[in-house]
């Protein structure tokens, strides 16, 4: 099971602007039954521009995460948006999931919802220290990333259920706390992130949840160490731009591809720690976005401004996104469950794959 969870605010704050919505709303909706509320949501004509994040649930209903404009639900007929007017904790959207009784979960930037179908529920979060109370690696729990500046991760127990979001702290690592030391806030108190904090998060074949910072590289926790990766082409302690790691995937080989870097990862363990050993994969298309996997397990890279790419283990084939004559930029790639694939962008809607090209998706 792959979290597509692709990314958070605070690895984008370069990111930030948001089209309004177009389309007029019907009257307020919620009504109340049996003494609870029930959140209808507001129907709308068409989707947002500002759609970053695509999500389709086990009923089937595609959900669209904007930047912005709440996030807006299409079961094939209707569209549905849902704001903070019904209770969504904030109205950009960072990652959307799923648990194992259909309730589904929206990362904001100001918070995690729960959604049950019929209310939002805000999660509340738990402090909790690493790596001894509070981390655990259950097969049914929910991992979410944290706010921008906040260095840690969300954890959240779906069989214990209730409010309760467990925030973790990492252990401390030299390479971070040289780089604390180096640049204090009694300095520099206009950086407002922290190298702790996580852009991505993924779960691998053997269950393993693996984080991928702004700045340290990526690290795995197994349910008993958080081990890291901090290979020169992985992290961002420079000088300069940091693109972070915004992706992880594992390919058929159990490779694993991390977003900032032209390497690929072979992972393995020696007695109780991990080693690892990196080769060239895809030459110099460095710093992409997203990464999916499709049907015949060919890798499907997606760019800020330069498209798509589409890596079948030997070869790479480019298929730009125009919307006109304007380049479109992108932000995420989504496969769904009937192995379609979908694009995020920041200010053009959604895109899908008919087989020979991605087009922009008009419900």
């Amino acid at each position: 099971m792959m979290l597509n969870t692709i990314l958070i605010g605070c690895a984008l704050t370069i990111f930030t602007s948001c089209h309004g919505q177009s389309s007029s709303r019907d009257a307020n909706l919620s009504k109340t039954v049996s003494n609870f509320t029930v959140t209808v949501g507001d129907t709308v004509k068409e989707l947002g521009y500002s759609l970053w994040i695509v999500f389709q649930d086990s009923k089937n209903n595609y959900w669209f995460g904007s930047n912005g404009e709440g996030v807006y639900r299409f079961d094939g007929k209707a569209i549905i948006q849902y704001t903070t007017l019904h209770g969504l904790r904030n109205d950009s959207v960072r990652q959307i999931q799923e648990d194992k009784f259909g309730n589904l979960y929206f990362n904001t930037r100001k918070g995690v919802s729960k959604f049950d179908g019929q209310t939002f529920i805000s999660l509340i979060q738990v402090r909790s220290h690493a790596p001894d109370r509070g981390w655990k690696l259950q097969p049914d729990d929910l991992w979410f990333t944290g706010a921008q500046d906040s260095g840690v991760v969300y954890r959240y127990d779906v069989m214990t259920g209730g409010q309760s979001l467990y925030r973790l702290e990492f252990p401390k690592t030299q390479p971070g706390e040289d780089f604390l030391s180096t640049y204090p806030r009694s300095k520099y108190p206009n950086m407002n992130f922290n190298p702790y904090d996580v852009y991505s998060i993924y779960k691998d074949s053997k269950e393993n949840i693996w984080f991928g910072s702004g700045l340290l590289g990526v690290c795995r926790y197994n349910g008993k160490s958080v081990d890291w990766i901090t290979e020169d082409d992985v992290t961002e302690l420079h000088d300069g731009a940091s693109n972070g790691v915004r992706s992880i995937i594992e390919d058929k080989d159990g490779y694993f591809w991390f977003s900032n870097t032209y390497y690929r990862y072979e992972v393995f363990e020696v007695g109780q720690e991990m080693k690892y050993k990196r080769e060239k994969s895809i030459g110099n298309l460095e710093g992409y976005m997203s990464i999916a996997r499709d049907k015949k397990d060919n890798l499907w890279i997606v760019t800020y401004s330069d498209g798509v790419w589409r890596y079948d283990g030997k070869t790479m084939t480019h298929y730009p996104i125009m919307e006109g004559n304007k380049t479109v930029t992108l932000f995420s790639i989504y496969k769904d469950r009937q192995g379609d694939l979908w694009l995020g962008t920041h200010d053009e809607g959604v895109y899908k794959f008919n087989g020979k090209i991605f087009e922009r998706f008009r419900e």
